[in-house]
């Protein structure tokens, strides 16, 4: 939790620094290596203050990184912002190689070896931004927009806010579902098979995102992800005995989360534009995977308690429709090519 909280304000104190610098890359380097310095803290000692306090300042080095490197990504692939996707589905990739290999590395006593396994998998992280080179955007405002002038255009609010009730919905499902399905009968390897299918289908999604942007409207594929999401809640509170209903509810985090995501990073990079870029890939991050996240991790563990667990997903398909809902009022095509003039 203490990690998932630094990502509220983090990466907008660094991303401010970086628009204003325009060091984007050293500042990301810096980061990542204070992240591996902070993260051997675990090693040596391990009482629960020490311990708390590292993961406070490690998350904070390490959440200020993504939207940097958003932010890069975009400004490499220039008027090729539609293939995005096909660059982040490599972290999807990376995601399942270490949830296949890592169980058979660390199982039994060798969990010990897990802070070493992180620590060198962040070291590795750290060595491949020295082998990228900065690049500005090629589009710079002579005067850019300031940045609360930004922030109070509709669409803008309602994107944040979507972003944020789209994450607070997949609370439940990051926190429980395994236990969920154990409950109904299933066993762990069923539901190690389940999460598999889950990013296969994230992967195959971003695969072909680039194609789906250039037919379909952004604004239209983003409110589709968000209406998608409240669906794929409410079958696995009614349906999840049901293996073919539960085998669907997974292959739709294809929209769930990467359709949303990919959406999602696109119009922040539209709606945010030159030295805007860091500010606005942190505030995304900010709201949905930090203030989103954080409070649907919390709030489900409270409504799981007191409610059980239907109403829980239950609950989160109704807030994932209420995003939906919000998104489908103030985001358009009309209204985004407006605001870009």
């Amino acid at each position: 939790m203490i990690v998932m909280a630094s990502k509220i304000f983090a990466p907008y104190l660094l991303a401010w620094l970086s628009d204003h610098l325009k060091k984007r890359l050293i500042i990301i380097q810096l980061s990542l290596v204070a992240a591996v310095i902070t993260f051997a803290g675990v090693i040596p000692y391990q009482s629960f203050a020490w311990f708390a306090f590292i993961m406070a300042v490690f998350g904070f080095f390490w959440n200020t990184t993504l939207p940097l490197f958003e932010a890069l990504t975009f400004n490499y692939l220039g008027e090729n912002t539609h293939r995005y996707s096909l660059v982040r589905l490599w972290g999807s990739i990376g995601f399942i190689v270490m949830v296949i290999t890592l169980p058979y590395l660390i199982e039994g006593e060798k969990i010990a070896n897990l802070p070493y396994f992180i620590l060198g998998l962040l070291f590795l992280n750290a060595l491949t931004t020295f082998l990228v080179t900065d690049k500005q955007n090629s589009v710079q405002s002579a005067k850019p927009s300031p940045i609360l002038k930004t922030l109070k255009k509709p669409i803008v609010i309602a994107l944040l806010l979507a972003c944020a009730l789209q994450s607070l919905s997949h609370g439940a499902y990051y926190t429980f579902f395994t236990i969920y399905l154990e409950e109904h009968g299933y066993s762990r390897n069923m539901a190690g098979w389940m999460w598999g299918l889950g990013v296969s289908a994230e992967v195959l999604l971003f695969i072909i995102m680039h194609r789906l942007l250039h037919r379909y409207c952004v604004c239209q594929l983003f409110i589709i992800a968000l209406f998608v999401t409240a669906i794929r809640w409410l079958m696995l509170a009614l349906w999840v005995d049901n293996l073919f209903i539960l085998i669907l509810s997974q292959v739709f985090h294809a929209a769930s989360f990467g359709l949303f995501h990919a959406t999602a990073i696109y119009l922040t990079h539209e709606l945010f534009p030159g030295r805007l870029q860091g500010r606005g890939q942190a505030l995304y991050a900010g709201m949905s995977f930090g203030l989103g996240g954080s409070l649907g991790h919390l709030l489900s563990g409270y409504t799981w308690g007191s409610m059980g667990s239907t109403w829980t997903f239950l609950a989160s398909g109704i807030i994932a429709l209420v995003g939906a809902l919000i998104a489908a009022k103030f985001i358009s095509q009309d209204r985004l090519e407006s605001e870009l003039g």
